[in-house]
């Protein structure tokens, strides 16, 4: 592959619902450019795009494909990215790498949560978005209405540069609207066609649409449109440039991937009216090493080399850093510094990736996509650039890992095996969390959803021939007490020779401060218990407080004083009062009131207006408390309060609720007495897991 200046390159992500067609569009583009003779199926398992095992035994896309092709002397980096919401990772990584966005729906099924998300990444990254209205060869397809229910739900950029053409209800080519003149297909070939006599007042009508949408984003247009003067082509495509670039303009073509039509004219479209990685990156920001303050730069040729890695792929291999080149250009000389991690980095191989194929380069430049292997200290959002002009580039913002499970190895003595699976998983999937929790020992991995963490199942199994098992985690209950009771303990052994004794009396009481476990106090008068024994007696409440006699969990908002006692000269010692100090721990301890406290969470819930009502009556279900609502970019934001053990599985069921278009978040706020029925299920529940222990 030959070395593209930075103007003749377009990177553009593919965005869109589940099975709307992403990766056949990827794979026609591969045929129409000349790259494969024969176009995959995804039915088939044999895509380029698509190359994971996972994902030919599911038929879905998982991760995002790199799938560089040729088009009118330019490369066009297409980014295929997985419409399933569980891998959103994978779509920010590749919205953080593109200067627009393609969005795919359907001709058939039309707007699909997919899409409506697909539009929210891309207008949160202020992406320039055009969409392919897809399957067109389906009998059921509806292009006007598609595009009448992209308008109301999108607004008035929504620009139609074709309208499809049907002989006898099949979908053969369409009219460009900005030419004037028909495309038809036959047996695989395009062929100019006059535009149909039936057709020819909506082409007026959607041109006249057209000419007023691109006149918005420039002046002298404007004025010739005021004057009802037509626009030439060359003022359309200006505009449409221009429009395109600041939002303005949607343009929308149709097609359809799976008979290779409208798949070359959309290749064009990109190249003529989707900015180039110079013209995104007029003003690309950074910041200094260095003093951390911000640069600002015209991100072109002429600059010192920088780049983001934005993805990274570990395998039984190795590892391969996928980066995009913001500045300057690379090739196997340049002396490379990681500038986030202060480490010089040597390049092996310079690499172009093609789904799994690797071609190697002699230089890439600014604005380009390649890869990188064997970089010992290197990894996703790091910015490699020149030593002399250190710079670290903004990195990829995920979203957060709600869905928690615990992960145990099937095979004992595969803990330390599983650790290593879990961080070479991390290394490429930073929406993977891994932490051992310290209190319940727990190997805790949260992810995006179930098939989420199934895919990490099924890489343990594959990649790593460890076999996993997935359970619910367990929630981090406390105890406490709500009264006051002064209880004696005592401890006496004698066995002959020095005996044990020790003899404490200890105020338990609430300490009013639940985020320590307890406050110990001493009040002895009269030297009733020598004052070298104080510390064994506080160091025997923090022995005690670390699983309390309801059920096994730890204590909080404790207050102990030793306010009398006993001793003996030759028996007393450490270990006798620590023990004495227990039995009064468990016996004033329920005495005094005790109390089973739960996990309170602070959540935030964001939905589109519809699915308010249905969140808070689930909500309340959950005994949670709504504190709140507020709108925000056109939803409604419901805050509230609801306990830990039901929350678990919320990322499901909010998906469920709002077909997947509702988003929260989550994060321990308190801890608060449970209901007396959640208080004796969770003992019972507690009791036999002791039992079968």
């Amino acid at each position: 592959m030959k070395v593209y200046e930075s103007g003749k390159i377009r990177n553009i992500v593919i965005l869109g619902h589940s099975g709307s067609g992403k990766t056949t569009l990827s794979e026609s583009a591969l045929f129409a450019s000349g790259v494969t003779s024969r176009m995959g199926r995804v039915e088939d398992g044999n895509t380029v795009s698509d190359y994971d095992a996972d994902e030919i035994r599911r038929r879905v896309s998982i991760s995002a494909s790199i799938i560089p092709v040729e088009w009118q002397d330019s490369k066009i980096n297409i980014i295929d990215t997985p419409g399933y919401f569980d891998f959103v990772g994978e779509v920010q990584q590749a919205l953080r790498a593109a200067d627009a966005s393609l969005i795919v729906v359907s001709g058939k099924s039309g707007i699909e949560v997919g899409a409506e998300k697909a539009w929210d990444y891309a207008k949160a990254q202020n992406l320039p978005t055009m969409i392919l209205i897809n399957s067109m060869d389906d009998e059921n397809a509806d292009f006007d209405a598609v595009v009448e229910s992209l308008k109301e739900k999108f607004g008035p950029s929504i620009a139609p540069l074709q309208v499809p053409i049907k002989e006898g209800n099949k979908f053969i080519g369409f009219v460009d609207i900005i030419k004037n003149e028909g495309i038809k297909y036959t047996g695989g070939k395009a062929e100019p066609c006059p535009v149909p006599g039936d057709l020819s007042g909506k082409v007026e009508e959607i041109r006249n649409v057209l000419e007023e949408a691109v006149a918005g984003s420039d002046e002298e247009l404007m004025e010739k449109f005021i004057m009802e003067e037509p626009l030439t082509a060359e003022e359309i495509i200006k505009g449409l440039k221009a429009g395109l670039k600041d939002r303005s303009v949607t343009p929308v073509l149709c097609g359809a991937a799976t008979q290779g039509i409208g798949i070359a004219e959309l290749l064009g479209a990109i190249v003529s009216f989707a900015p180039s990685a110079v013209e995104s990156n007029e003003e690309t920001k950074g910041k200094n090493p260095k003093n951390d303050e911000d640069i600002v730069f015209k991100g072109d040729e002429s600059a010192p080399f920088s780049a983001l890695v934005f993805k990274t792929i570990s395998d039984n291999f190795g590892r391969l850093n996928i980066f995009r080149v913001y500045s300057g250009s690379i090739n196997r000389n340049t002396q490379l510094y990681n500038a986030s991690t202060e480490n010089a980095e040597k390049i092996g191989q310079l690499l172009v990736l093609r789904g799994k194929e690797q071609i190697s380069v002699d230089e890439l430049r600014a604005g380009d996509i390649g890869a990188l292997v064997k970089l010992a200290n290197t990894s996703t959002n790091d910015t490699l650039c020149v030593k002399e002009n250190p710079i670290i580039l903004p990195g990829v913002s995920y979203s957060t890992p709600l869905y928690q499970q615990n992960i145990t190895p099937k095979a004992k003595g595969d803990e330390d095996k599983l650790g290593q699976a879990l961080s070479r998983i991390q290394d490429e999937d930073k929406t993977i969390n891994f932490r051992i929790d310290p209190e319940t020992k727990q190997s805790v991995i949260s992810g995006i959803g179930d098939n989420h963490l199934d895919v990490v199942v099924h890489k343990m199994r594959n990649r790593f021939k460890l076999e996993v098992d997935l359970s619910p985690v367990i929630v981090p209950y406390r105890e406490t007490i709500k009264g006051k009771v002064e209880q004696q303990g005592r401890h006496k052994k004698q066995s002959g020779g020095r005996g044990q004794f020790g003899d404490v009396h200890i105020r338990f009481e609430p300490s009013g401060d639940m985020t320590k476990d307890y406050v110990f106090a001493e009040e002895v008068f009269g030297g009733s218990v020598p004052r070298n024994f104080f510390p064994a007696v506080e160091k025997g409440i923090a022995e005690c407080v670390k699983s309390g006699p309801i059920a096994g969990y730890p204590v909080v908002g404790l207050k102990a004083t030793l306010f009398f006692g006993s001793y003996h000269d030759v028996d007393s010692d450490e270990l006798s009062f620590r023990l004495a100090t227990s039995i009064a721990f468990k016996e004033g301890f329920m005495k005094a009131k005790p109390v089973l406290l739960e996990p309170i969470a602070s959540v935030e819930v964001t939905v589109p207006d519809s699915y308010t009502g249905d969140i808070m009556g689930d909500m309340n279900k959950r005994r949670g408390r709504v504190l709140g609502m507020s709108m925000k970019n056109g939803k409604q934001v419901i805050s509230a309060e609801a306990p830990m053990s039901e929350m678990f599985k919320y990322t499901l069921d909010l998906r469920s609720m709002t077909q997947g278009r509702g988003e929260f978040a989550l994060e321990f706020n308190r801890y608060e007495e449970a209901p007396n029925d959640v208080a004796q299920k969770v003992i019972e529940a507690r009791k036999k897991e002791t039992e079968n222990k």
